[in-house]
Parts: structure tokens; C-alpha cells; sequence
């Protein structure tokens, strides 16, 4: 029989642990964790960080609906104006975004316009690693919400990912998140267990990676069997949404099974105060209007569902969603009815600590920059206003000396 070593394990999971990112989780799949035993204290404010892979087309998920110029742009991928939902006398969201116009109408929603970051870069990977890090400046191998795990005592429940590989943005130099697979955690018995409850024994002798993996184990076998009768219990109800027959696009989806989790954990009072959720397909370079308008249709009802199963709950004046994505997309139109990676975009705030509108600039059609829309909000504006208001914690240790904010929260009663 073969002995699994804390170096053999080292060795089995070495590929995610060399990326600096993430090293206690990464080199688990399959950590979950969610036990209810220390419940959140009432009234703890909760976030949760809905990332969308791909680079979401901001220009037709936040209409110019007035503007010719969005028009003439891109012939075959507009909406006409009858089609689109309205916000104000110049901006409608996508047709399909019918949830979240509803939470808009409840001043719950905050639009943020131009977000972005200097210099922008137009690979997948490198622009996420710029918005998860944080730090588009400088090659940070942590994650924004990594930094901040590094400020709080060590807890493998205060930040969770749902789905089966830590993001970088949890990833932190001393701490990290830890990930929850939605079909749940099977944990292994017998001689495996054995060895691997050996790996979970903290030695002096331990490298930082060595470390890492027994944190790792360690967090795996003390967390998993609480959160399994939650899992298979009923997801909060949604009171206030109405029975639709064929008009939420094709049923159940990841990111509302992800939502549901996260639904179920907060209102089992998991003492968990980030979440991370995602939904990717969104890098629509053709065909990508009745993709786009798909997934985006996803985001709504999966999010407007979301918010009201929170009613059935306690925490529901608890909750901030952030949803962002890596990039929009260019201005003009390419030859396959799509459209090529871009710059700025709009990110959404929701929850009832919001205060509901347009905040940031809105950047002109009329003043591209090498065909690309202007940044006229750094997303760091943004983290910093969710570290100080929502995770109560100084925004120096995590991001630096960054000012800028952005006023989209009620004041704190």
C-alpha cells in the first residue's frame, strides 16, 4: 500500500500551489465547509461577489438608448427602442433584465458606470488577475478579499467560493477562502482517512507550502460533516415572485444552484461573510446578441430570486451583491454579429443597504480612446467603498493608500 506524505501531497497538488495563489485551498477541490455551529452574529453585514467570466458587453447591458451613435456602431447587435427597459430618459437595461429592473424600481440597485482600470489589458487572464488582485499596478499574487482575509483571525468559514477551485480573489498571503462544491463533500474513511489526518498535524518543521497543505487538510476535516444537512434541505422561499411558465430561459441554471446554496447557508446563520459565485460564456465575439441576452437574463432572475429568498430570512438587510466582469467589449461591431474585448464597463451594487442609481461618469460615444470606451471609475473606488462600509475594515492593509469611493450605501444606522 502506498503512503500518502505531506510531500507526496505537495507533489500531487504542486500545480496549484505554485501559482502563489491560494495555496491552503487550491490543491483541494473538494474543500468544503459551511458548519452552522457559530452562527453569524445578527446583523453582520454579508457580501457576496457574483463574478462574470468573459468579458460581459457593457453598452448592451446598460443601453445608450438615445444615442445614435450606439447605433450606427453596431448594426445587427442593437435593441431596437421599444424593446429595451427603460431607467431614464438616456439608459435602459437589456431586455432580458426584467429581475433586476424590478430591484431598480425598489432603489436596491446601483449602477456604476466606466469602471475599469489605467492602462487596460486585453487578455482574459491578465484582466481578471487585475480585478481579483486588486492591484492593476503591480503583479500581486493575493486576491483583494485574500488581503482582507490576512486582517481576520483564522477562520476557514469567514469566505467561501462555491464550486470546486478557490479564485485568485480569495487567495491571500496568510489566509484564504475556502471552496464548496455544489454537489457537496465526500469525505474519505479508513486508512485514507488515517493518512490523511496525519498530513493535518502542524510541524515546525514545516515549509510555507507544507503549512499551507496541513491547514488545508485540517480545515477539510473539521468543517465537513455540519454542512450536509443544509445542503439537502429546502432553499429559502421567494414570496414575492411571481409563477412564470417559459419566460426565465430554460429553467435551472448554475449560477441560480450556486445562489440557492448561498441562500440556505445565510439563513442557516453560517458564519460566513464573503461569498463567491460565477457564471461564465460571456467572451461573445459572435452571435452575440441572443447569447448575451441569455446569460444576462441568468444574471437577473438568478439574482432577483436571490433577493427574495433573503426575505424569508433575517439577514436580508445584511446583504451586498457585487457583480463585475473583466472587461466590456469594443465600441464597433466585428464581422461575426459579436464583438471583440474592450475596456470599461458598468458593475452592479445590490441589496438594501444601497442607495439605488447611476453613480460615475458615463463615457462618451463620442470620445473613444483607440475605439475603446474611456475608464471613468477605478473598480479600486469601488472595493474601497465594500472594505470600509460593508467588511468594516481599513482599506490601507488591503489596497493601500487608495481615496477614491464611490457614495452608492445608505449611512450606517
Amino acid at each position: 500500500m502506498q503512503i500518502i506524505t505531506r510531500r507526496k501531497f505537495l507533489k500531487l497538488t504542486t500545480g496549484a500551489l505554485a501559482t502563489g495563489l491560494a495555496a491552503p485551498l487550491l490543491s483541494f477541490e473538494d474543500i468544503a465547509n459551511a458548519a452552522i455551529s457559530r452562527p453569524l452574529a445578527a446583523n453582520t453585514p454579508i457580501l457576496v461577489v457574483v463574478s462574470l467570466y468573459g468579458g460581459n458587453d457593457g453598452l448592451n447591458t446598460v443601453i445608450p438608448y438615445t444615442d445614435s451613435i450606439y447605433f450606427s456602431s453596431r448594426p445587427g447587435l442593437t435593441y431596437p427602442v421599444g424593446q429595451v427597459i427603460p431607467l431614464d430618459a438616456e439608459f435602459a437595461l437589456n431586455p432580458s433584465m426584467t429581475g433586476i429592473k424590478t430591484l431598480w424600481d425598489q432603489n436596491k440597485v446601483a449602477i456604476i458606470r466606466g469602471v475599469g482600470y489605467p492602462k487596460p489589458d486585453y487578455s482574459h487572464f491578465a484582466s481578471m488577475a487585475k480585478w481579483q488582485t486588486g492591484a492593476p499596478n503591480n503583479n500581486l499574487n493575493t486576491g483583494w478579499l485574500g488581503r482582507w482575509l490576512d486582517t481576520q483571525v483564522e477562520d476557514p468559514m469567514q469566505a467561501i467560493s462555491l464550486g470546486s477551485v478557490l479564485p485568485p480573489l480569495l487567495a491571500g498571503a496568510k489566509r484564504s477562502g475556502s471552496a464548496l462544491p455544489l454537489g457537496g463533500l465526500v469525505i474519505p474513511n479508513g486508512v485514507l482517512a488515517n493518512q490523511l489526518q496525519k498530513i493535518s498535524i502542524p510541524s515546525p518543521k514545516d515549509s510555507k507550502l507544507m503549512a499551507a497543505s496541513a491547514t488545508s487538510m485540517r480545515n477539510l476535516f473539521t468543517l465537513s460533516a455540519d454542512v450536509q444537512p443544509v445542503l439537502k434541505a429546502p432553499a429559502p422561499l421567494a414570496p414575492d415572485l411571481p409563477t412564470v411558465n417559459g419566460g426565465n430561459a430554460g429553467g435551472d441554471n448554475n449560477l441560480a444552484q450556486q445562489l440557492d446554496v448561498v441562500a440556505k447557508l445565510i439563513a442557516a446563520d453560517s458564519p460566513t461573510k464573503v461569498w463567491s459565485v460565477s457564471l461564465g460564456g460571456f467572451d461573445t465575439h459572435a452571435n452575440e446578441a441572443n447569447a448575451q441576452a441569455a446569460l444576462l437574463g441568468v444574471v437577473s432572475s438568478s439574482i432577483s430570486r436571490f433577493m427574495s429568498q433573503l426575505k424569508s430570512t433575517s439577514r436580508s438587510n445584511d446583504v451586498t451583491v457585487l457583480i463585475y466582469s473583466e472587461f466590456g467589449r469594443r465600441v464597433v461591431a466585428n464581422g461575426s454579429q459579436g464583438t471583440d474585448h474592450g475596456t470599461s464597463g458598468p458593475m452592479f451594487v445590490i441589496g438594501n443597504s444601497v442607495k439605488g442609481g447611476f453613480y460615475g461618469d458615463q463615457p462618451s460615444l463620442k470620445s473613444l480612446i483607440n475605439g475603446d470606451l474611456a475608464v471613468t471609475t477605478d473598480f479600486r473606488d469601488v472595493y474601497a467603498t465594500l472594505i470600509e462600509n460593508v467588511l468594516k475594515s481599513p482599506v490601507a492593509p488591503i489596497l493601500g493608500n487608495w481615496n477614491g469611493r464611490v457614495n452608492f450605501l445608505k449611512a450606517a444606522n
